[in-house]
Parts: structure tokens; sequence; C-alpha cells
């Protein structure tokens, strides 16, 4: 088993083990009094999980209301965000009690922003079942849901009372879900750890070794949000290849899986770097060769207008500026303001060949 302590405003462990998931009750009972758990998950995850989570958690004493909703960013909504309010309302739940999200960064994102808003903030803690939520989404307290012009343009800052991560769970996984958190972990190996790039660019890991990648992933991102808890500035080095990435997630509507959008855009804005100067030539080749080797596409079919349009809606945008991450080697990045009226010739560099 490991850890990571998460040393934000109001600091909290990410605990990382296989077969942890059995111990959620047990867990859950030493982060709070209360005995009433509102778990909120999706249909595919409380297919697999929820019926022995529910009695995990009532073994260990609490009263433990559901609330399942569809899988998919298409349901990362107001009217899903509604339902869940409802629902906890519904509940009886109070201030004492606590919300657990229990699934992948949909789930996590949206039963945190539920829980940060219903009662003006109630208790969470994440349970993540995919990759990507154990390495990113679960940690650093971001929640939000979709709007019609972009991607969590609506959230909260809501930091969770812990984090447990059963890397058991990615077994249930398909390939492409799983490919889905590496281009997450890839990402902090391009930001600040050339070592870990190294170790992810031949290809998926074994099981065996994702404990201990989680665990890295888990540090780097524990590290820069206790700097920078509310994303004013060096957090944003996080979003490595999201503003590009959400755009072509809305491009798609939404069909685009986020890891595989991301890994996309980490190659655009490194074809971007490269082209500016920042980086070395063999980056976009080093980056296009591991995303491969995990299962990852390195190419959108979206001309330069249409995501030069889809990224105005980034929610990183200030007036007539935007941020982008840009390489200067693989382990090392920059933020790199620019003009929003640059994008589309941005975006045109971004998609050469």
């Amino acid at each position: 088993m490991k850890s990571v302590h998460v040393e934000t405003d109001v600091p909290y462990e990410v605990t990382i083990g296989r077969g942890l998931l059995h111990a959620a009750g047990e867990w859950l009972a030493k982060l709070t009094p209360s005995r009433v758990a509102a778990l909120i998950s999706d249909e595919t995850v409380a297919a697999l999980y929820g019926d022995s989570v529910t009695q995990n958690l009532t073994q260990a004493g609490f009263h433990v209301h559901r609330f399942t909703f569809p899988a998919g960013e298409q349901n990362k909504t107001l009217v899903t965000y509604g339902r869940m309010l409802d629902f906890l309302a519904a509940c009886q739940c109070t201030r004492a009690d606590t919300v657990v999200a229990l699934g992948g960064g949909v789930t996590g994102d949206m039963a945190g922003f539920a829980a940060a808003t219903y009662l003006r903030g109630v208790r969470v803690v994440q349970l993540p079942t995919t990759l990507l939520a154990m390495v990113d989404s679960s940690v650093g307290g971001k929640t939000g849901i979709d709007l019609a012009a972009g991607k969590n343009l609506a959230g909260a800052f809501h930091q969770p009372s812990g984090v447990l991560c059963d890397p058991d769970t990615l077994a249930t996984l398909p390939t492409d879900v799983l490919a889905d958190g590496m281009a997450e972990a890839i990402k902090y190996g391009v930001l600040c750890d050339a070592s870990l790039f190294e170790m992810l660019a031949g290809g998926m890991p074994a099981m065996d070794a994702m404990e201990s990648i989680i665990q890295r992933c888990v540090a780097i991102k524990a590290g820069v949000c206790a700097e920078d808890e509310c994303d004013r500035g060096q957090r944003q080095l996080l979003n490595l290849g999201h503003t590009f990435g959400h755009a072509i997630e809305r491009c798609s509507d939404y069909q685009m899986p986020h890891g595989h959008a991301v890994a996309i855009g980490m190659v655009y804005v490194t074809r971007i770097a490269q082209r500016l100067g920042l980086c070395p030539a063999d980056c976009v080749a080093r980056l296009q060769a591991a995303l491969a080797a995990n299962g990852l596409p390195v190419a959108a079919p979206y001309t330069a207008e249409a995501l030069a349009q889809a990224a105005l809606g980034d929610k990183k945008r200030a007036g007539g500026t935007l941020t982008l991450v840009l390489p200067k080697a693989i382990g090392a990045c920059v933020l790199y303001p620019v003009q929003v009226t640059e994008l589309q010739a941005l975006a045109s560099i971004a998609l050469e060949q």
C-alpha cells in the first residue's frame, strides 16, 4: 500500500493499493463520525462494484443511499447534476454526511460538484475506478460539468476528504479506457519527469507496475496543487494538451474520449513548440511514438478553424488571452500566453505533418 499527502488548505491522503476497495467502509469510517453515505456512480460502474461497495459500507455501519446515471461524457450536464442535487435533498443528506464518488472522471467531477454546492458544501470522497481518475482527476479538487459552450465551464474547487485507489479495478477496463488514463500519465512525463516518460514510452505497463505509476503521477499533481490550489498560476501547467484536447472533444460532440483528445492535444502543442524553436526537433516524433505504443491517436480530423473556434470557450481564457502549455523538452514545459486572434494560425501549425 502506498500513500501521497496532498497539502491543500484542507489536507488529505491519497491511498493506493490493490484490494483496497473491499476496505472502503473501514477507510471511510476513519474520516467521518457520520454514518450516512450517498454513493454516486454511473450505470456501468454500479453494475461492477455498486453492490460490493454498498455492502462494505453497510458492514462498517453506514446507511447508504445510491444514485446512478447513464455513463458517458454526454451525460455530464446540468440535467444530471440537477438530478444529483434532488437526490441528495430527497435523502435528507446533511452537512455531516458524505458523498462517495465511485467511478471515473465524469462521476468524480459531477459528484464533487454536487457535494460542493449542496448545502453550500458537504464532504466528498473519491473512489476512482479508472486509470485516468486515479492518476489525475480524483486529486486536486476540480469539480464541474459541461455546458453547450464547452467542457467544465461550470464547476467549483472542492477538495475531497480522501481518495482511495484500488488498481485491481483496472482489470475490468476496456483497452481504450485504460489507454485514456495512459495519456494523462504520459502527460506527467512530458511535463516534468523524463524518466516516467521513458518508462511509459515502450507501451502499456504490466498491472504490477500500476501502483507505482499512480503514486508518481499523484505525487506530481499534489506538489503542484499545494503551490497553486486554485489554478491561478503554475497549476495551469497540468493542462498540457488540454486546450486543443477540449476543443477536439467539443468538435467530436464528446464522442472522442478525454484522454485520447489530450493525447492529440499534446502532439499539437509540441508541434507548435517545435516550430517556435522552444523544443528539440525530435520531441514530436518521440511523443507520437510513445502515444502510439499505448494505443492512443496522434491526430484528429478537424480543421484549424474549427479547433480555434472551439478553443475560444476554454475556461482558462482571460479576455483576449489564452495560455498554452508548451514543452521545452520531454520533461520540462512552460506557460505560453497567446492572443486568441493567434489561435487559428497556431492551430494550422499544429496540424502540419
